[in-house]
């Protein structure tokens, strides 16, 4: 199925055509989870050279709803934005609900019901329910709906989990054909499938499941559930032996992967693409990202047979709202491409700061979202 072009087999350099424009490997896709990235405009998101971005279908299902969406004329032109959109199942919002609280809602072999967080209606996802509304939402990525579970669970409830997904997967991708067919949908604009492997911290469990998947086939294949343990440990090892199971010609998909190094770490394992909240949740609040001044890009560095468990110093944050910022009338960042970066100080966003002038998080969301995205094109000179 896969239409993705691998230029590079060590570091996963590659490209995808979709009907919103191509895209580069590796790429970081910020969150625009309810169809907007938090205190920014569309323009903003552009201005920062972002690439894509994701949009949430349990999100957009519950608020404002598939049909007003589709009157619209699809999520792209709800919320301004021309260049691709990859659309999560809801998977992991819905089953983070659901575990947390039983009370919230019911999983079983054919489908969820839960209760909406909004308002407490009564709702339920299928598999076949999730694609249909990611069709309607008319994004160039979509991924398959499974069961989320954490991975502290243990290895007999994981293995449901895995099971569950994989036949989700399976009614996954034969509605997904079915609405191709319906919607007389070309080969040149029809939205990539993602598949999640799913296993928790057992190798056995996604060898098994990214095995399966395969055999169904799909365009790309994503590392499900938290990348952390129980103690908030990187599972550096899981998502190195996960990359391995899957095809060198599709897209590896890292979910939730947001820290610079860890993002730097999965591309050496060979997962090639990323989304996170991070960079813009922390702009929120006061957190900056920024590039060492010594930093003239990351060295050439060979394949490995393990994770890497050293990487380069090649950034630092800053909390805008310390007092050592007050007087600091340098430039937020000399080096950005976007004006009011250069142009207006570092005492002056703490001044925006300290009053809670929305205009504060603006910006130091811009200025994250510009150093992801200048990541990604440094992590292709690999």
């Amino acid at each position: 199925m896969s239409g993705y072009k691998l230029n590079n087999k060590n570091f996963r350099r590659g490209s995808i055509k979709t009907a919103h424009g191509s895209l580069t490997t590796p790429f970081f896709m910020p969150d625009a989870t309810r169809a907007y990235v938090k205190g920014s405009t569309s323009t903003d998101v552009l201005r920062a050279r972002t690439e894509a971005m994701v949009v949430n279908t349990f999100h957009l299902y519950l608020q404002p709803g598939r049909e007003l969406i589709k009157k619209a004329g699809g999520v792209h032109a709800f919320m301004d934005w021309s260049k691709p959109l990859l659309s999560d199942s809801g998977g992991f919002q819905v089953f983070s609900l659901i575990h947390r609280s039983s009370g919230l809602g019911k999983i079983d072999d054919d489908k969820v019901s839960f209760k909406s967080p909004i308002n407490g209606s009564k709702h339920e996802l299928t598999p076949e329910k999730s694609i249909q509304i990611q069709f309607d939402l008319g994004v160039d990525m979509m991924v398959c709906l499974d069961d989320c579970p954490p991975n502290d669970w243990k290895k007999e409830k994981l293995e449901i989990a895995v099971r569950r997904s994989l036949d989700w997967a399976s009614r996954c991708k034969a509605e997904y054909l079915k609405q191709i067919k319906k919607r007389k949908i070309s080969e040149a604009k029809r939205p990539l499938l993602f598949a999640v492997v799913q296993g928790g911290d057992y190798e056995d469990l996604r060898l098994a499941s990214a095995q399966e998947l395969i055999a169904i086939g799909f365009d790309g294949y994503g590392f499900g559930a938290r990348p952390v343990d129980k103690d908030g440990n990187f599972l550096a090892h899981t998502l190195f032996k996960t990359a391995s199971f899957l095809p060198e010609n599709s897209l590896r998909f890292a979910l939730g992967i947001g820290m610079p190094e860890d993002i730097y770490r999965c591309y050496l394992m060979g997962w090639d693409m990323f989304d996170c909240v991070i960079p813009t949740r922390e702009g929120r609040h006061g957190k900056l990202f920024l590039f060492n001044k010594k930093f003239k890009g990351f060295k050439k560095v060979q394949a490995s047979n393990k994770p890497v468990s050293k990487f380069p110093k090649f950034y630092y944050n800053l909390n805008i709202s310390n007092a050592i910022f007050a007087t600091d009338f340098s430039p937020i960042n000399p080096d950005s491409e976007i004006a009011e970066l250069r142009c207006y100080s570092k005492a002056f966003l703490h001044h925006l700061f300290r009053l809670k002038e929305p205009l504060g998080q603006r910006l130091a969301s811009l200025n994250n979202l510009e150093f992801y995205n200048r990541l990604m094109r440094e992590l292709r000179q690999i």
